[in-house]
């Protein structure tokens, strides 16, 4: 039976952004953003990433990918999108993958609405559509330079001004994404062919990133571009890491005659940092200062610090190594730019609420409490409701097979379990 295989090209090289599908918008790479969407969308059965860069694939396969590799010859700038689809399709075939809807995804762009992707699939699979893009409603009068650099219109008659609510809209292509039957496709060799039909978009959701600030401006929306009300409440992680000021403090501190710092902190934090131990959880309080408080904290919980970290990347860095635990299964909480290097190599950057506006932007996750005030308590139990998902979903799943072992057992035809 035919799949809707959904493919998105994600080469190493980029002239407008370095390394641009590697990027982090809201926490997570550009190509895993787009992974992701995939794979929220019911309508679409397999995710390929076509890439010629092996961290690419790295990070496309964490996040649930297949990987083809593409050749050097269609990575380059003047190779065509269509190129890299109709190769993936190739390698597919040779992996006897029955391909009957090819839906074309860009991870440049960050904010995919998968609503609007199951509908644009479903269109395409019952026939009633060949070619499907996504695309914005538009009232806009559009102008072009004509010779000299005078403008002239190109959608209205500029002695007419109707009001918005008389003029019908024109549609603006966002390059999210296209979906389109295989077999139209391989035949015309381009997105658009047959009878195309378009998959109106929320205009939150519609932007394309080819240039440093067009990245910055995605950074800086991603929490408005995002779904409403979305709370990441479990944190699958396999170590937790924090800032020490402003995290587990409220970034303040008191000094007395003697010159004798102290800070506060709080006894729910405590509980939460506890509960991780007693789970198994690594605990690590990394801090660019060299305090005594700090050093008596971490005593005090019974975890681990590292203080007077000048380059606190390289120290995180070195601390997963020595434990194996990969970047991608760390969380890493703080709260101001001197964790922004930390927060770009784990797979889970969170910051307290209040956080500097760059480390906001940088982070996966925003907090409900602030530090001092039960924010290490909150991630704490966000991993902790992760770890027991987890549990329930493997317990669930043995309880499945034992109760398919004792209805077996309660038939004398059924094949016995090999020993």
């Amino acid at each position: 039976m035919s799949e809707v295989v959904a493919i998105i090209p994600a080469r190493g090289g980029s002239k407008g952004v370095v390394r641009k599908n590697l990027q982090r918008v809201g926490g997570v790479p550009l190509v895993a953003r787009a992974v992701s969407a995939a794979r929220r969308c019911p309508a679409i059965d397999r995710v390929v990433v076509t890439t010629d860069d092996g961290d690419i694939a790295a990070v496309a396969a964490e996040w649930g990918a297949e990987v083809v590799e593409r050749p050097a010859e269609l990575a380059g700038d003047e190779a065509s999108s269509e190129s890299a689809l109709l190769h993936a399709l190739e390698v597919l075939e040779e992996r006897e993958v029955e391909v009957g809807v090819v839906v074309f995804l860009q991870a440049t762009s960050p904010f995919i609405d998968v609503d609007a992707l199951r509908s644009a699939v479903q269109l395409v699979r019952s026939r009633r559509r060949d070619s499907v893009f996504s695309a914005v409603e538009t009232y806009g009068f559009l102008w072009e330079k004509g010779a000299g650099g005078a403008a002239d219109a190109v959608n209205h008659d500029v002695a007419v001004r109707p009001r918005r609510q008389d003029r019908e809209p024109h549609y603006l292509e966002t390059g999210a994404f296209y979906v389109m039957r295989a077999a139209g496709f391989r035949a015309t060799r381009h997105r658009f062919f047959g009878s195309i039909g378009i998959a109106e978009v929320d205009p939150r959701t519609a932007m394309e990133i080819d240039t440093p600030d067009e990245l910055e401006l995605a950074r800086r929306i991603a929490t408005l571009a995002e779904s409403h009300g979305v709370r990441a409440s479990s944190i699958p992680v396999d170590a937790v890491v924090t800032d020490f000021d402003g995290v587990h403090t409220d970034d303040t501190v008191r000094v007395d005659q003697d010159g004798v710092e102290s800070v506060t902190v709080s006894r729910a934090d405590g509980m939460g940092v506890s509960l991780l131990r007693a789970a198994g959880i690594p605990f690590l309080i990394l801090s660019t200062e060299a305090n005594p408080v700090v050093a008596a904290r971490a005593r005090k919980l019974g975890v681990e610090v590292r203080q007077a970290a000048s380059d606190k990347a390289a120290v995180l860095r070195d601390w997963a190594a020595e434990r194996g635990i990969p970047l991608s299964r760390i969380a890493y909480l703080g709260n101001d730019v001197n964790d922004l290097g930390c927060l770009d190599l784990v797979g889970w950057p969170v910051a307290v609420p209040g956080s500097h506006p760059l480390v906001l932007s940088a982070a996966r996750v925003v907090l409900d409490h602030p530090g001092g005030a039960g924010a290490v308590r909150d991630l704490a139990e966000r991993v902790l409701a992760a770890r027991d998902a987890t549990a329930s979903t493997e317990g669930s799943r043995k309880g499945r097979g034992r109760r398919a072992r004792d209805e077996a057992s309660d038939h004398p035809t059924a094949p016995l379990e090999a020993s």
